[in-house]
């Protein structure tokens, strides 16, 4: 006999494969038998839809977190101590529950946590609540089809396209691990199985994230550099540009102590002008930096056109690449040899695949970053990510119990010995949230839909 919790597999629609001939896509809440599956293909399309169930939205709850830090992260552009962290959380009308997270950078995508309240108070989520979840392709229509409203950014902020994109990318992950939830299906392998990422998918086992070195005094960069070298990191990025540092002996030593088969990278942070790049960087060469990270403010990227002909090694652009529109116009402008992808400022993980997909097609290189303070909430989506997508240039995340004082899952994602991270089992997100340490936390919360 069928049960009526009977619902469609969304990988249906996603697998190239013929539903009617695969009774294992048709499961339920009660993992239904075969002989059950099979009894459901027999029946007319009127009959069958008596047995679906249609998942929708039952709950959206926003919650404001301050998320500490062990200790103070400086480069050229903030200090900074403290995260206000914007969790999210969705409850769909089966039970599963699903989380995001989104932090906002007023100098990178020019939200705050007051806009973010500004963003959550006047959008209307009746979209979102009434729409009926009925496959993978389903949900992305109702992603890429739910607007913000329109609201004022702070005082003497000027604003692009990417204002929103830690609200964006909090209900986006949410919905996202709910959804898979439901259905007993890892995030990665959902990302595996939509044809619109197909060129750039490859599942992996591991991977290995960069260590990096921040701007700080002399003494500590030097025990910074040891621990990058006894960590056996393949990959380090330095901080340059800070007043105060002096960044050609500060690469100096830690090329000195980490040795010479590791990759070094250095990122500025908006620190230069474009008429000083290249004589910044100039004795800087010698140490082998393999790339530049973000040498100009955003609004002078478009002189690092002439700047890439003169520079020798790879641009990426970070603060200047936050959405789609800002991947064309570094495309069409010539600004950059790579992209830095980064879930939160870039507006979620559907966004930052497809940015990924936009460098490659472009014959771009791409890095996936993360943002100072990330909980084990942006860790998994960061490592989905990471283990099925190939060609990655640079990887950064999962510093969790090295940095936050708060991670807020069960599990422990912080990379291992030498940057190791495993592939994420389990379904959704592939880690437990601990909701009452969210609600312990939480400074600020608000019901969105129920």
């Amino acid at each position: 006999m069928l049960r009526r919790s009977l619902v469609y597999h969304p990988l249906a629609a996603a697998l190239p494969v013929d539903p009617d001939a695969t009774p294992p896509l048709f499961v339920s809440r009660m993992r239904c038998s075969r002989a059950g599956a099979n009894r459901f293909h027999s029946l007319t399309d009127q009959k069958r839809r008596k047995y679906i169930v249609t998942l929708r939205i039952s709950a959206l709850t926003a919650f404001q977190v301050s998320i500490g830090l062990k200790k103070p992260v400086r480069h050229a552009s903030h200090i900074r101590d403290a995260n206000d962290t914007l969790i999210v959380r969705c409850q769909l009308n089966d039970g599963s529950v699903g989380w995001g997270e989104g932090l906002p950078r007023i100098y990178v995508t020019g939200e705050s946590i007051e806009s973010i309240w500004r963003h959550l108070d006047a959008t209307e989520f009746d979209l979102l609540a009434s729409t009926d979840l009925v496959s993978t392709a389903a949900l992305i229509d109702t992603l890429d089809s739910f607007r913000l409203a329109e609201v004022q950014p702070d005082n003497d902020v000027s604003v692009r396209e990417c204002f929103g994109n830690a609200v964006r990318c909090a209900i986006e992950l949410a919905m996202l691990d709910a959804f898979c939830r439901s259905h007993s299906v890892s995030l990665g392998d959902m990302i595996s199985a939509i044809p619109e990422f197909a060129s750039i998918v490859q599942p992996q086992e591991q991977v290995f994230y960069s260590g990096a070195v921040t701007s700080m005094s002399p003494g500590k960069q030097f025990v910074s550099a040891v621990k990058m070298r006894l960590f056996r990191f393949r990959m380090v990025k330095v901080k340059v540009g800070t007043s105060g540092i002096d960044d050609v002996a500060c690469l100096r030593r830690v090329r000195r102590i980490v040795g010479n088969q590791v990759d070094l990278r250095v990122d500025a942070n908006e620190a230069w002008r474009c008429d000083q790049v290249v004589s910044r960087m100039r004795p800087l060469l010698p140490c082998r930096p393999t790339c530049l990270e973000q040498p100009v403010p955003h609004v002078d990227v478009s002189g690092l056109r002439d700047v890439r002909d003169d520079l020798g090694i790879p641009i990426m652009l970070d603060e200047s690449l936050c959405c789609h529109e800002d991947g064309v116009r570094a495309i069409n402008g010539e600004y950059c040899d790579l992209f830095n992808i980064r879930l939160s400022k870039c507006g979620g993980l559907l966004r930052s695949l497809r940015l990924a997909v936009l460098a490659r097609n472009h014959g771009l290189g791409f890095q996936l970053g993360c943002q100072v303070g990330e909980t084990g909430i942006l860790s998994a989506a960061g490592r989905h990510f990471a283990c099925n997508v190939r060609g990655i240039r640079y990887l950064e995340g999962s510093f969790d119990k090295f940095l936050v004082k708060d991670r807020l899952t069960v599990e422990d994602l912080t990379f291992k010995f030498g940057g190791l991270g495993h592939r994420l089992a389990g379904p959704g997100l592939g880690v437990r949230v601990d909701e009452a340490r969210i609600r312990q936390l939480a400074v600020r919360s608000q019901s969105l839909i129920g």
